[in-house]
C-alpha cells in the first residue's frame, strides 16, 4: 500500500473524503511540482476542477503553460477520482494517454472532471458481466469562463473486479 493510500486510510477517519482529496493533492510533493492545484472536490467526489495558474514555475521558452505541467496536473485525477469513487472492490489504473495541445496557454487554465451516478452504475454493471474493461475520459483545460480550449486529454482507465484480476495475473 502506497503511503498516500496510508494517509488517505488513516485521514478518512478523522475529514471528509472530499477535504482529503483536495489537500491530500495540493501538499503532496508528486502534484505540487506539476504546478495544479485542485480548488474544488464536492462531497460525494463526482466533481473536482483544478487550476494551473501561469507562473515563472511552469512557463516555458515562449512565455506560454509548459505542456508537461498541463498534462501532469491533470493525470493522476481521473484514476485517484474513481478509485475512491468505486471503492476497494476494484482496480483502476491508467492505461495510457492522449494529449492533443490546440494553442498557447498564456493565462490560467482550468479542467472539471466529472463522474455521474449513472456512468458509476455502468461501470458496475459492466464489470460484474464482463470482469474488466476499458474507460475513456476526456479533460479540456480551458480559460476560466470555460469558453477557450488550450489541450484536450484522452486518458484510458482500466478497471477490474479485484478477484478477476488477481486470478488473471496469477495466470501469467
Amino acid at each position: 500500500m502506497s503511503v498516500y493510500r496510508k494517509i488517505a486510510e488513516v485521514g478518512s477517519k478523522f475529514i471528509s473524503k472530499a477535504t482529503l482529496f483536495k489537500y491530500g493533492f495540493n501538499l503532496s510533493p508528486m502534484y505540487r511540482r506539476s504546478t495544479g492545484r485542485i480548488k474544488y472536490v464536492s462531497d460525494d467526489l463526482l466533481d473536482i476542477t483544478i487550476k494551473i495558474p501561469i507562473s515563472y514555475k511552469n512557463k516555458n521558452y515562449v512565455n506560454s503553460i509548459f505542456g508537461g505541467s498541463m498534462f501532469s496536473a491533470v493525470d493522476p485525477i481521473p484514476m485517484v477520482q474513481l478509485m475512491n469513487l468505486l471503492g476497494d472492490n476494484y482496480i483502476v489504473w491508467d492505461k495510457s494517454a492522449k494529449v492533443r495541445f490546440k494553442k498557447p496557454a498564456k493565462e490560467n487554465l482550468y479542467a472539471d472532471f466529472q463522474f455521474t451516478k449513472n456512468e458509476l452504475d455502468n461501470i458496475k454493471s459492466l464489470i460484474e458481466d464482463q470482469n474488466e474493461m476499458e474507460l475513456i475520459k476526456q479533460v479540456h483545460l480551458k480559460n476560466k469562463d470555460r469558453s477557450v480550449t488550450f489541450c484536450e486529454v484522452q486518458k484510458i482507465l482500466y478497471i477490474s473486479d479485484k478477484k478477476h484480476f488477481k486470478r488473471k495475473k496469477r495466470k501469467k
